[in-house]
């Protein structure tokens, strides 16, 4: 694979440069690095302001239509009049074409990267996904060491999380920023714009996957949503209700999946099968 492909000089807008003091085998040495940036930003629908996010200073508007799109918002780049981002990189306003439009009374506070936001009760159910898709463990690891080659920011200033959606075969597209929710409103963001369907497609992320990314998975019709790291509790129960194979420490030699494997492959081995994605009765 090109080690260009990602390689981009507006990623690095996400960067501040800093200096730091390294120790290292019994010594120090000073190091001119970089650390993420992290920024407040304002998300005006219309005029209103709608919520305050924390996110990494770069690509405003595509995080702006992502966020709008996993909370039911809109529906696709026909609903969107205009989208400017202020001088000062602070302000996105979205403009749509609803003049009507009435911000959602109820916000949570989730438990991402800096306080994720969503209006979403996730007590309320999805339909359970119906999918064909399948792919064989050693592709998702494949797929998981192409995504990391797209860790651009993290590479330089560590702190980044990536995210990812894949067709089964390549990596389409990725995302990076300080939050990992954020991530994926950004990739959806992306598809937004470039009007291209979330249905069957495979998430890919190097953070851990809580019940909000697992709900605006779900909203993505995803099937697989695969992880470098863990999986939260609730995040495997409503992967289990939903019907989206949900996995885990995907890392050269191995993996865990945690709530529908036969999309990856398992057979069912004596009895045990439906002890998968099961909490063990706790509550």
């Amino acid at each position: 694979m090109n080690q260009d492909k990602w390689k981009s000089d507006k990623l690095m807008d996400g960067l501040v440069n800093c200096s730091y003091a390294a120790y290292e085998r019994g010594s120090w040495r000073v190091i001119d690095g970089a650390a993420p940036g992290e920024e407040f930003l304002r998300l005006h629908v219309n005029g209103l302001e709608l919520a305050t996010l924390m996110c990494s200073p770069f690509e405003q508007d595509t995080l702006a239509l992502g966020f709008l799109r996993a909370e039911g918002i809109i529906q696709s780049m026909d609903d969107v009049r205009l989208v400017t981002i202020c001088p000062s990189g602070t302000c996105v306003d979205v403009w749509l074409r609803n003049a009507n439009f009435e911000p959602p009374r109820r916000v949570i506070i989730t438990s991402g990267c800096g306080g994720g936001v969503t209006f979403d009760d996730l007590a309320e159910q999805q339909a359970p996904l119906t999918s064909a898709r399948q792919l064989a463990p050693e592709q998702l690891i494949r797929l998981m060491s192409e995504l990391q080659e797209a860790a651009v920011l993290y590479r330089t200033a560590r702190g980044i999380h990536t995210s990812g959606l894949s067709d089964g075969n390549q990596v389409l597209m990725a995302a990076q920023d300080v939050g990992r929710h954020n991530t994926v409103d950004r990739l959806w963001g992306q598809c937004l714009r470039r009007r291209q369907p979330t249905d069957d497609l495979i998430l890919l992320s190097t953070g851990r996957i809580s019940s909000e990314m697992l709900n605006k998975a779900a909203k993505m019709r995803i099937a697989i949503v695969a992880s470098r790291t863990s999986p939260t509790a609730l995040s495997i129960e409503l992967a289990h209700a939903w019907n989206i194979t949900l996995v885990g420490y995907v890392r050269t030699g191995g993996l865990r999946a945690y709530t529908a494997p036969e999309r990856l492959g398992f057979e069912e081995i004596g009895d045990r099968r439906s002890e998968i994605g099961d909490r063990g009765g706790s509550k």
